[in-house]
C-alpha cells in the first residue's frame, strides 16, 4: 500500500518528540505540508471527546498516528499514576471511537514496551502480552496502552477497520523531555551529565543499581518504521519496533557521560529502585518486513546532544 500525497494524516502529539519525528519523516517523503493535519494541546484537548469527534468530522483525515501521550520516567509514573491512566486512557478511547466513526481510513496506534509482563522472556516477543504481572512503577500507564492496542484489535475484528497498534522501545532523540524529575533514563543523564559537567562536580550520582538493561531507538528510526508499517498492506494488529541490543544502565550512563565529555565519578544509588531488569523487544517480527534500524546508540547520542545543546541555547528545551 503506498501512502498517497493526497492522504489528509492527523499527527497527534506532533509537538512531542515522536510526533515531530512522524512529521519530518512525511514532510520528507514529500508530502504537503497542507495535507498534513497539526493541532496544538491549546487547539485540541484529546481528552475532550466532544472536541475529538467534532475535529475528525470536519476533516475526515485518511491516516491518523496517535503519537500524543502522557509520558514519564519511574518518578513521574510513581507520582501521577491517577493521571497517567486516566489521560492515557482518554486519548486511545477518543481517536479510535472518533476515527472510526468518522470513517478514518488507517489508524497507528503507539503503545510502549512497558505493557509487557515485568519478567516476560528475552527478549520480548508480542505474544507475551498479558502472560504476567507489569512492572508496579509503571502499571498506570501500562493498563493504559494495553487497552488502546486491544481497542485497535477489536475494532478491526469487528468493524473491519484498519487501526492497528505499534510498541516502541525506549525512545530518545531531538524535542526530548529532560525535565530535572520526570524524565525518561537518556534525556535526564543527558542533562545531569552536562549540569555536572558546567559546574565541575566531583561526581554524578544515578538511581538503582546500573544493572538492569535497556534498548533504545532513535526517534528517527523509529517514525522511519512508523511510516514504514501504515505502507503495509496487512499489518500486524501489534509489533514491536526496537533497535535489536541492549546496555546496562551503567554502560548507558558512561556512553553518556563520554558523550557530554563528563570526566567526574559515577555513584550508584541502590536504595533506590531499578525497574524493570531487562526491556529488550523481540525485532523479529518487523524485520521479517523489511525494516532496519540505521543509527547506533552512540551516533544518536551524539546528534541528541547536539540537538540538547541548541533546544537550551534557543530556549526552546522542554522542561
Amino acid at each position: 500500500m503506498t501512502i498517497s500525497l493526497d492522504w489528509k494524516i492527523h499527527v497527534t502529539g506532533h509537538q512531542g518528540m515522536v510526533g515531530a519525528a512522524v512529521v519530518r519523516a512525511f514532510r520528507a517523503r514529500g508530502h504537503p505540508a497542507k495535507n498534513l493535519l497539526m493541532r496544538s494541546r491549546k487547539e485540541l484537548d484529546l481528552c475532550d471527546s466532544t472536541a475529538v469527534n467534532a475535529f475528525l468530522q470536519k476533516e475526515k483525515p485518511d491516516l491518523v498516528i496517535v503519537a500524543a501521550a502522557r509520558v514519564g520516567g519511574i518518578h513521574a509514573n510513581s507520582t501521577y499514576p491517577a493521571e497517567f491512566i486516566q489521560s492515557n486512557l482518554a486519548v486511545a478511547l477518543n481517536l479510535v471511537h472518533g476515527g472510526y466513526l468518522a470513517g478514518v481510513k488507517r489508524l497507528l496506534y503507539l503503545g510502549s514496551s512497558c505493557i509487557y509482563p515485568r519478567l516476560a522472556p528475552q527478549p520480548m516477543p508480542e505474544d507475551c502480552l498479558l502472560s504476567g504481572p507489569l512492572e508496579p512503577t509503571n502499571e498506570p500507564y501500562a493498563i493504559a496502552k494495553i487497552a488502546g492496542l486491544k481497542l485497535c484489535q477489536y475494532y478491526r475484528k469487528q468493524y473491519g477497520a484498519l487501526f492497528h497498534a505499534a510498541m516502541p522501545t525506549n525512545l530518545y532523540g531531538p524535542h526530548d523531555n529532560y525535565h530535572p524529575q520526570n524524565s525518561h533514563v537518556l534525556p535526564a543523564l543527558i542533562r545531569r551529565f552536562h549540569e555536572a559537567k558546567e559546574s565541575n562536580a566531583p561526581e554524578v550520582t544515578l538511581w538503582g543499581t546500573g544493572s538492569p538493561r535497556r534498548e533504545f531507538l532513535h526517534v528517527d528510526d523509529c517514525a522511519d518504521a512508523l511510516l514504514h508499517l501504515c505502507a503495509l498492506e496487512n499489518p500486524p494488529d501489534l509489533i514491536n519496533v526496537g533497535f535489536g541490543q541492549d546496555f546496562t544502565i551503567r554502560e548507558t550512563a558512561e556512553l553518556v557521560a563520554e558523550t557530554v565529555g563528563y570526566r567526574g565519578r559515577l555513584v550508584l544509588d541502590s536504595s533506590k529502585p531499578d525497574g524493570s531488569p531487562r526491556k529488550l523487544l523481540d525485532n523479529s517480527r518487523l524485520r521479517a518486513t523489511g525494516w532496519e534500524p540505521k543509527i547506533s546508540l552512540r551516533d544518536g547520542l551524539r546528534r541528541t546532544y547536539e540537538s540538547f545543546l541548541a533546544e537550551r541555547g534557543g530556549g526552546i528545551l522542554r522542561e
